[in-house]
């Protein structure tokens, strides 16, 4: 939407400004156009010997940012207008709802909304969207949107800056750099008292007398949700082939890639594999899971999937597990069964787990489980290449995404991390890869060093936050050779010892509880 030229962008300056090795413009590069939009000098601040924290603003408002009404389309040609719930559609539903508000005397205007090339997914037009007005402040755009639903239509309002197309938009970015050749300490995650519950970030870092810590995994159901390895131990179950970080020697080697892990549960000469680890028995959020998940068993980032059938493990980290029917079997350390059980929410014994099951499978475990036997709980996770990936006891793998940049280049596996939904309703990728956000993301730069960065987003004329794609862009202009997704939104947050948090969340409440969390360790 920039319709002016930033008077602060006549003094752009390369990325080598930032720490970062200067890059020439390349398709890649096409967002920013292989600079970023400094808009004044970036502001670098020591945390602690080898950490390092640069906060720059880029770009600035301009006339081209203002409040809108987007007015939402059923999702058939003939569908209801007062009750219609798609952000963006066909264009010839589009034109039906334009046509439809110019006959109640409103000026509508249909856009196309295009998605930029992902790396497993071409560019192209993601749908239509159709708008009214222009209004200075969001309360304006609030009122005309009273105006619009009066009429019969179902809407909510934009702010055009932050439809993910504006490389001058407002920007406010934290860079966090860990340089081990000047630091002693470590880099990992962690939870609350129990997976099965939320904590405040500058809580867990006061907690562990961190110098600094980011937001990591997304969480649901008030736990981490994907492949979680911490200290060796698979603690979280994987959204199959979804991108993830493994980190090792405490923060010093860092490999993005994609993760699977498969879990089994032996009983005599019959095995099974089992659906979960530490999550609710038959709902599977991300979706991605082992067999029978419906509506499917692709990765789709924030849908829930079910299985009315299942297993599931919980290890001594997630707390109490669920109760309801269904069946359970106690472990205790060396895997010998001591409880067979015909209903669920038995604790989990010290050192030992429980596996619960629902549907089918609780009769199979019945069948199977004897109190006195052992039952064997054998894993394997590999990378994308199909390679066995050993959990030595320093080994952490968060599962997040997606992807961001590989070997140096931006690489966005939007496809196969599920972001771009399955079906017509492309309202979810509009939303969430599309659209300007907050974001937060973890990688390592070409010098070796960790990066934690957070880019605030959805506050008008102060950060507006960045598109999946321009994300990716973002942390290669940063200096990243690899570099990850982390949850975002609400829930992007940075702390550090002396200034507490850095950012500025974008939630009213200020920061979110968190499911677990990247720490910086003396």
């Amino acid at each position: 939407m920039r319709r002016s030229t930033l008077s602060a962008l006549a003094a752009v300056v390369t990325v080598l400004a930032v720490n970062a090795p200067a890059a020439s413009a390349t398709p890649e590069d096409s967002f920013f156009g292989g600079r970023l939009p400094l808009s004044s000098p970036p502001v670098s601040t020591t945390v602690a010997p080898g950490v390092t924290l640069t906060s720059m603003s880029l770009g600035a408002k301009d006339s081209g940012d203002y409040w809108t009404v987007q007015v939402y389309l059923p999702g058939t040609i003939d569908g209801p207008l007062n009750t219609a719930n798609t952000a963006l559609g066909a264009k010839e539903i589009a034109d039906r709802v334009a046509g439809a508000v110019r006959e109640k005397g409103f000026e509508p205007r249909v856009e196309e909304v295009s998605s930029p090339a992902y790396a497993d997914h071409p560019a192209g037009t993601l749908g239509w969207i159709v708008r009214v007005g222009q209004y200075a402040t969001s309360p304006e755009a609030s009122a005309a949107l009273t105006k619009i639903r009066a009429a019969g239509f179902a809407g909510g309002t934009r702010y055009t800056a932050q439809d993910g197309t504006d490389p001058g938009a407002p920007q406010k970015v934290h860079v966090l750099r860990v340089d081990f050749r000047e630091f002693g300490g470590t880099v990992g995650t962690e939870f609350g008292p129990a997976l099965n519950g939320t904590e405040k970030l500058t809580d867990l870092a006061a907690a562990a007398g961190a110098v600094a810590g980011i937001n990591a995994q997304w969480f649901y159901n008030n736990a981490p949700g994907g492949m979680y390895v911490k200290d060796g131990k698979l603690i979280g179950s994987a959204t199959q082939g979804r991108a993830g970080i493994k980190i090792t020697r405490g923060g010093r080697s860092v490999d993005v890639d994609a993760y699977t892990a498969h879990v089994s549960l032996r009983a005599g000469r019959e095995s099974v594999e089992i659906d979960g680890v530490n999550r609710v028995p038959g709902e599977i959020w991300n979706c991605g899971g082992v067999g029978g998940d419906q509506p499917t068993e692709k990765p789709q980032h924030d849908l829930k999937c079910t299985d009315s059938s299942e297993l599931v493990l919980f290890t001594p980290e997630w707390g109490t597990p669920p109760a309801g029917a269904g069946a359970e079997v106690v472990l205790d350390a060396g895997g010998k069964v001591t409880a067979v059980n015909t209903s669920r929410g038995a604790g989990v014994p010290t050192g030992g787990s429980t596996v619960q099951a629902i549907g089918d499978s609780a009769a199979w475990l019945l069948e199977h489980a004897k109190v006195g036997e052992r039952l064997r709980v054998s894993e394997r996770v590999e990378d994308s290449r199909g390679r066995h990936v050993a959990l030595t006891p320093d080994t952490t793998i968060l599962q997040v995404g997606p992807t961001l940049v590989t070997d140096g280049k931006v690489s966005v596996n939007a496809a196969a991390d599920g972001l771009i939904r399955e079906g017509t309703d492309q309202t979810f990728t509009y939303n969430w890869a599309v659209r300007a956000n907050p974001r937060s993301m973890i990688g390592m730069d070409q010098q070796g060093r960790l990066m934690l960065v957070v880019i605030d987003g959805r506050q008008d004329g102060y950060s507006e936050g960045l598109g999946i794609a321009q994300t990716g862009e973002l942390m290669k202009l940063l200096g990243a050779r690899e570099a990850m997704n982390l949850d975002g939104g609400g829930s992007s947050v940075m702390v550090t010892s002396g200034a507490g948090i850095v950012n500025r969340p974008s939630d009213a409440t200020g920061q979110r509880s968190l499911g677990n969390v990247f720490l910086v360790r003396p």
